[in-house]
């Protein structure tokens, strides 16, 4: 006589009330995930400041200037996702976005004549993309080693590092900004189009992200990161390298703020060390508001997308609309406030299942 033993829930798949695992329909998936209300949110953003001053927003100058605007931004994000889907936060990230930006900077003026790089060809400026990227990823390291090996809390460690690598990026050039970037890198990666008028630098961070979404959502390296976030313990036991992943993710996050450092290095021209000062705050709040759980084991790049863009959108809506940018602070404050409330109610929900 053979006896049935009750299947066991895995706590990651939704039941309904027949208790069939998954038949919930798409429309009812799509409502109750938090990418689709926070999407909802920037489509009536859209939709209002359109209304509003149809003839200033809705124009492809002001969309270019967004897609502009939030591309280094997007790609500390999509490392921050990762970090934030396994539980932990990253707050070291725009200073190692401005150390970066520094050492590549320094590099290509050492490689120039007399110091000045604003003649370099691409042979120095790959140099100093390379520089970019090994001193985030070194940072990276750094985090994920202190993190993942010597049991630090995340908090600490990166709060750390933040003000030691911004302490780092100001002794490279005695407390000023590197100027001398080369014209040629400025006005390729920096200003220059592609495909009919496309920003280059608005194609990088595209190509990023969408790297960034197929490792997170169709490789192993994607769903050790989901069962680490969700369940530290429960990964180990499972035959999961917990402390080697763990390690891996912030290194990646190191990685992309290098990149994010040279990139902006690109655009600006400058190491502008004041204008980063917040983006890691910028970049936490991004991931947040697109429905990456703060506890851990919950998230998505498309919903970070989405996140990234909702401030941007009420900046350039409010200066359109010529509404003082502090109301901008408030509103974004409460979109976060409302992401972290949703989460929430979500979790005990599900919980009390």
């Amino acid at each position: 006589m053979t006896v049935s033993t009750p299947a066991k829930k895995d706590p990651g798949i939704q039941t309904t009330v027949d208790g069939g695992f998954g038949r919930r329909s798409i429309g009812q998936r799509l409502i109750g995930a938090n990418t689709f209300w926070i999407a909802l949110v920037l489509l009536a953003l859209v939709i209002v400041f359109t209304a509003i001053a149809p003839a200033e927003f809705a124009t492809l100058f002001t969309f270019q200037t967004l897609l502009i605007e939030t591309s280094v931004l997007l790609v500390l994000s999509v490392g921050m996702t990762f970090v934030i889907i396994t539980s932990g936060i990253d707050l070291s990230v725009g200073s190692v976005l401005i150390f970066a930006g520094m050492v590549a900077g320094k590099t290509m003026e050492a490689l120039s004549p007399d110091g000045d790089a604003t003649k370099a060809g691409w042979g120095v400026i790959t140099a100093g993309l390379v520089a970019a990227v090994v001193a985030g990823t070194i940072w990276g390291l750094i985090n994920g080693f202190l993190i993942a090996v010597a049991n630090i809390p995340p908090l600490i460690v990166t709060l750390g590092t933040m003000g030691a690598a911004l302490g780092a990026a100001y002794l490279l050039n005695n407390g000023s900004d590197v100027r001398s970037v080369p014209t040629e890198l400025n006005k390729t990666l920096g200003y220059g189009t592609s495909f009919g008028g496309v920003p280059n630098l608005v194609l990088v961070a595209v190509v990023i992200t969408l790297i960034g979404a197929w490792l997170l959502h169709t490789t192993k390296f994607g769903r050790y990161t989901f069962a680490v976030g969700s369940n530290a313990e429960g990964a180990r036991r499972a035959g999961i390298g917990v402390t080697a992943h763990l390690l891996k993710v912030y290194t990646l996050t190191g990685f992309l703020a290098g990149i994010a450092g040279f990139l902006s290095l690109a655009y600006y021209a400058s190491t502008t060390i004041s204008a980063h000062t917040t983006d890691n705050l910028n970049a936490i709040a991004a991931t947040v508001m697109g429905g990456t759980s703060l506890f851990g084991g919950v998230g998505s790049v498309l919903g970070t997308v989405i996140g990234v863009f909702i401030p941007a959108v009420l900046k350039k809506g409010f200066n359109i609309t010529q509404v003082q940018d502090f109301w901008q602070m408030i509103a974004v404050g409460a979109v976060l406030i409302a992401a972290v409330w949703f989460d929430q109610r979500r979790r005990r929900r599900r919980n009390s299942r």
